[in-house]
């Protein structure tokens, strides 16, 4: 995962300099199985290759004029934008890692796809399966794909309801039901991280998870990160705002194309490509220019 960033000079300063805030080598850790099986590494190693990938498209000459991110990919968006410095995201991802692990022991819970649906019928889904328990839609992704949330006898429900309905679940490999009330736990911790960090005003707009809206001001940005891990990720309206507001083209920096084809689905027509090595950089670069 970092390797392939490590061989261009941007991309290793990137991880060097988050390495050095994390008091461990990202490069080598993201060679162990072991190792990224742990929420508190994985976290900040993910956010390092983004930003890494980010930096590269920079050193190509690719410009950006927005950003946003997908639940933990925020955090890279904040220091895409430089709304917050590498150093200090690291420090704040450890935590966040740490603290939603945590939660997730503490009030267990996990999380299901639901593929064929759109937010409101998810959200019915979820009222109807409910119960007692906490269960909602976690992640508005696009038209067609939704990510809810909960404990696991809801999900278990919610799956149940969703085969009888001939609506496809896939259950997720997380730690947790993130993105949901049972992760009020991580809340105060990460909102302590968070006040110890600077935040600077944004070069471009950071389109926020929380509303959906593309957000200028340094302190409502921290407030709203404040509430990420309990509140949905709404990455379709993050998409659109994106769009109204202009932006043709998406580039995803990083090791997914996941965000590439939900561009496509949530904004018909747009232009949307993965960037996943210095070479897919140079290449959009020079297609561009």
């Amino acid at each position: 995962m970092a390797d392939v960033w490590a061989e261009h000079v941007r991309g290793r300063d990137v991880l060097e300099r988050a390495s050095e805030a994390m008091g461990r080598d990202i490069v080598v850790g993201c060679r162990d199985e072991l190792a990224l099986a742990i929420t508190e590494f994985l976290q900040p190693a993910i956010l390092a290759c983004d930003v890494a990938a980010f930096g590269v498209l920079e050193d190509v000459g690719v410009v950006a004029e927005g950003t946003a991110g997908h639940s933990l990919g925020e955090f890279a968006a904040l220091v895409a934008a430089g709304c917050l410095t590498l150093e200090d995201a690291v420090r704040i991802v450890v935590v966040r890692g740490r603290v939603m692990q945590a939660a997730g022991q503490e009030r267990p819970g996990t999380m299901t796809a639901l593929l064929g649906v759109g937010t409101v019928d998810a959200a019915a889904l979820c009222d109807e399966a409910r119960g007692d328990d906490v269960l909602l839609v976690a992640n508005e992704n696009s038209p067609q794909q939704v990510v809810i949330s909960g404990s696991v006898q809801a999900i278990e429900r919610a799956e149940a309801l969703a085969e009888a309905r001939r609506i496809r679940a896939v259950r997720l490999k997380v730690a947790g039901a993130f993105h949901s009330p049972l992760m009020d736990p991580a809340v105060q911790p990460l909102s302590a991280a968070l006040d110890r960090a600077a935040f600077s005003t944004p070069r471009f707009p950071v389109a926020s998870n929380v509303t959906g809206e593309l957000v200028h001001d340094a302190e409502v940005l921290r407030a709203l990160a404040k509430r990420h891990v309990v509140s949905p990720v709404r990455w379709e309206r993050c998409a659109n705002a994106l769009a109204e507001a202009g932006a043709d083209t998406f580039i995803e920096a990083g090791p997914s194309d996941v965000l590439t084809k939900l561009a496509k689905r949530v904004v018909p027509g747009v232009r949307a490509r993965a960037v996943g090595s210095p070479a897919a950089a140079s290449e959009l670069a020079a297609d561009a220019g």
